[in-house]
């Protein structure tokens, strides 16, 4: 019976050593340098680039307004034009203007972000495909992103897999 005890034990244990022998196949990508080639990022970017522009363009036609506005109370009260109670109405309405170019910013920034958000998903979306594809055909049990890496063998680096999948040429 303990015979029969050791054996099983000497087996279960083989079997696990045999288990965690088992190599596994790690591989690595620089997604920063493969979005940076990609042209539909280059796209987004510049949609980017002329979305921003246009909504600072009329921020700062706001901003413009503004102060060409806030010129014109102070030129008033200096000729004394406004009475007190005029002069606290227009300086309500400037009041009112500055929180209006507040919130002007903050919903720019907010449209910047969500606009980013629709542009680059896709094409997250479409490098994590290759990624899987890559992976599923190299047998790699993981790849890791070069960014959070301490030590990397260059032998398993799989960025041109994932550059030929995606049809990035090598040249870029």
């Amino acid at each position: 019976m303990k015979a029969t005890l050791k054996i099983t034990s000497m087996l279960v244990l083989l079997l696990c050593a045999a288990i965690s022998v088992q190599a596994q196949k790690f591989g690595y990508i620089s997604s920063n340098a493969i979005l940076a080639e990609m042209p539909e990022v280059k796209q987004a970017d510049a949609q980017l680039e002329a979305l921003q522009k246009q909504l600072q363009k009329k921020g700062q036609t706001m901003v413009e307004q503004f102060q060409q506005d806030y010129v014109a109370v102070q030129q008033k009260m200096e000729r004394g034009e406004l009475s007190p109670k005029q002069q606290e109405e227009e300086g309500k309405k400037l009041e009112a203007k500055q929180a209006e170019l507040q919130k002007f910013e903050q919903d720019m920034m907010t449209q910047v972000q969500t606009k980013r958000s629709d542009l680059m998903n896709p094409i997250l979306e479409k490098v994590n495909k290759a990624i899987q594809e890559v992976a599923t055909e190299g047998g790699y049990q993981y790849i890791f992103d070069e960014g959070v890496l301490l030590y990397k063998d260059a032998s398993l680096d799989v960025t041109a897999l994932v550059r030929t999948k995606l049809g990035i040429s090598d040249e870029n």
